[in-house]
């Protein structure tokens, strides 16, 4: 409990210290900007797990590398998902920051509810292991069969309802999710914007949760492993945004990486494969597609990404 206290102490700092100090103001985060929280984040996650391998031992903290790594992996498509959605409402640079903040306020609540409701059901429902496991299967296999479709969120239900349901006004001037018109109170953009985004991160949340569970079944390990790679993907959004037509062949990466994962935890008991090797399998996958994305995509290349 004592750890589980100074982590979130730790996290409360860096969030208040974060939008309280270096983003007070709304600016444009600068490619450099960027960068340097990338590491910092990065930095951290690796200082916590180095506490982990002090304190608890090895088996510990390679439990915690295997859920950071695949978190940090499936974060990548969270960042596609911020581009729709940004690109959809033009949303302004200076102001994406302050949605993605909130943002990611919200996935550490959800990232919370899905890890307590998973371990319950687990510790009550033994066979449920195997209903993730085959999810992760089924949600592989539809990321796969859905790569190159139409991304458009022109025919979105979830933001047609919203719009339709909601007073809008297209004035993000202020900066803020509401403002007040002849004492009437609209929501602007952004507030649509985080609302999709949260939404949105719910799903995503039930695919990173079930896969941790493959990994770890100690709670605090999924949740600590969970909450410092969603820290790091305001950042990493600002790094990949300019990228992300270079990732074409990253989404084939994943969608085997769910399937490896799901049928690993539904064979487990007819082999028992190693943490390492199976990570081991999943970084050079998702190598294998970002290094391949980039060498199709490559600028003044005479290849087409097929």
């Amino acid at each position: 409990m004592t750890l589980l206290i100074a982590f979130l102490a730790l996290v409360i700092f860096m969030l208040a210290l974060d939008l309280g100090v270096f983003h007070r103001k709304a600016h444009e985060v600068s490619l450099r900007e960027a960068w340097t929280w990338t590491f910092v984040w990065i930095g951290i996650a690796i200082a916590f797990g180095g506490w982990l391998f002090y304190s608890q031992g090895s088996t510990v903290a390679t439990e915690y590398a295997s859920v950071y790594f695949i978190e940090k992996a499936l974060a990548i498509d969270n960042v596609f998902v911020f581009s729709l959605v940004f690109a959809y409402f033009a949303i302004p640079l200076k102001y994406q920051h302050k949605v993605l903040f909130w943002g990611i306020l919200g996935a550490i609540l959800f990232r919370a509810v899905f890890i307590v409701a998973g371990v319950s059901l687990l510790e009550n429902f033994g066979w449920v292991y195997y209903v993730f496991g085959a999810f992760l299967v089924y949600t592989g296999w539809m990321m796969f069969k859905n790569i190159g479709k139409d991304e458009s969120l022109e025919d979105n239900k979830t933001i047609n309802w919203l719009k339709n349901h909601l007073p809008l006004t297209q004035d993000m001037s202020s900066g803020k999710f509401t403002k007040r018109i002849n004492g009437k109170l609209f929501f602007t953009p952004l507030f649509i914007a985080l609302i999709f985004i949260e939404l949105s991160d719910i799903v995503f949340a039930v695919d990173s949760v079930a896969a941790s569970f493959a990994y770890s079944r100690d709670p605090y390990i999924i949740f600590y492993a969970n909450i410092m790679a969603i820290l790091g993907l305001r950042s990493l959004y600002f790094v990949l945004a300019n990228l992300i037509d270079r990732f074409y062949y990253l989404k084939h990466g994943l969608s085997f990486m769910l399937v490896f994962i799901g049928t690993k935890m539904i064979f487990g008991d007819v082999y028992k494969m190693p943490i390492w090797m199976s990570l081991g399998a999943i970084v050079l996958v998702i190598l294998i597609s970002v290094v391949y994305s980039f060498y199709k995509t490559k600028p003044n290349s005479q290849k087409n990404v097929s």
